[in-house]
């Protein structure tokens, strides 16, 4: 879902009052501000929550939600290492945890001449409560000492603070990119529906970076842990539930609440860390195959929805100079999310066979 495993309500305030005190304090020298949301936001385990922002061109935003794993028991849940194993997400909001876009490359290289998106004002949203950005619950695993713990899956409710924080910031975007990668490619057409339907006027172009390739009955277990269907936005309608909705069904639902939403999606055909999660959710495979009928369903349901699959077995794009340097069947991958990022209409991409996708 996600990333790979890592190993060892919005924002009371986040209002005039904050972006006033923003205004006023200088802007560091690479151009990147981290917010501090508070309130009931959070991390996993207590820690707190934040997220990067850069402003720059007030036309074009750049929404980027990071990945970084899931969790959803003891097992992969548990940082302190008294269940024996090792979690399976990032648990924390530091950039040691990879969650800093100041240490990343690819589109938050801002001094690489190719970089589309070098003059955009990005929002960088951290990853660090296993949920895949849209948790609602506290909940509490018992590890098989019979010792109890409690996991904040509050993915939502600091996402909803960073949009809060974007939506008073940003007045009146004409193009905005809502994407994500693993865990954030996951939330981001359910994001994006959020932010279409407050930039009515805007272009919203959706994103998903190694996340298409689950191809999963609806992990009913999973919404229900993290609390992903309590209290849904109003946006959605009410027939999408824990017990009925897939990963894919997500832009579905997403579609249904803003269609005017052009979607897009990159995965290599054999991405290790899909695959990697599919076993750990009881369901071993090779990636390729279920992509693929993923990408037949959404391709049927969705007029405005296209897919890039890339050989290999690569994990997301945006984050890595491999937006620079990844081609498939004479397209590069630069060019693709440049186009779809101007908003042009793209055409699908797909490395071929399962030989040539290797």
């Amino acid at each position: 879902m996600f990333t790979k495993p890592f190993t060892r309500a919005r924002a009371a305030g986040a209002g005039a009052a904050l972006l006033a005190a923003l205004a006023a304090a200088p802007a560091p020298a690479d151009g990147w501000q981290t917010i501090h949301p508070g309130g009931d936001t959070s991390c996993a385990t207590g820690t707190p929550f934040n997220f990067h922002v850069r402003p720059a061109a007030s036309d074009r935003l750049l929404l980027f939600f990071n990945g970084g794993g899931a969790c959803w028991s003891a097992e992969t849940c548990d940082v302190s290492g008294a269940s024996g194993t090792e979690p399976t997400y990032r648990p924390f909001a530091t950039a040691e945890a990879g969650n800093d876009p100041r240490t990343f490359g690819g589109a938050f290289a801002l001094d690489h001449p190719e970089n589309p998106f070098r003059d955009w004002s990005m929002v960088f949203v951290s990853y660090c409560t296993g949920d895949v950005h849209l948790g609602n619950a506290d909940s509490e695993y018992r590890r098989a000492d019979g010792s109890t713990f409690t996991i904040r899956h509050r993915g939502r409710t600091n996402a909803l603070a960073a949009l809060d924080h974007v939506f008073e910031r940003f007045d009146a975007p004409e193009r905005v990119v809502v994407a994500g990668g693993s865990a954030g490619a996951i939330a981001s057409p359910v994001l994006a529906a959020l932010v279409a339907d407050r930039y009515r006027e805007a272009r919203v172009i959706q994103f998903a970076g190694g996340g298409g390739g689950y191809r999963l009955p609806p992990p009913t277990r999973l919404w229900q842990t993290w609390g992903t269907f309590r209290d849904l936005p109003r946006l959605f309608a009410r027939r999408w539930t824990d017990e009925n909705t897939t990963l894919v069904d997500l832009y579905r639902m997403a579609a249904e609440a803003a269609p005017g939403i052009a979607f897009h999606q990159f995965d290599t055909a054999y991405d290790a860390v899909q695959e990697q999660f599919h076993a750990l959710l009881g369901a071993p495979v090779e990636l390729r195959d279920g992509l693929d009928a993923n990408r037949r369903e959404l391709t049927a349901a969705l007029p405005r929805f296209r897919g890039y699959t890339a050989a290999g077995e690569f994990h997301t794009l945006l984050r890595y100079d491999a937006l620079y340097t990844m081609s498939t069947g004479g397209v590069r991958a630069l060019d693709w999310v440049k186009a779809l990022a101007d908003g042009h209409e793209v055409e699908d991409v797909h490395c071929g066979d399962a030989a040539a996708c290797r």
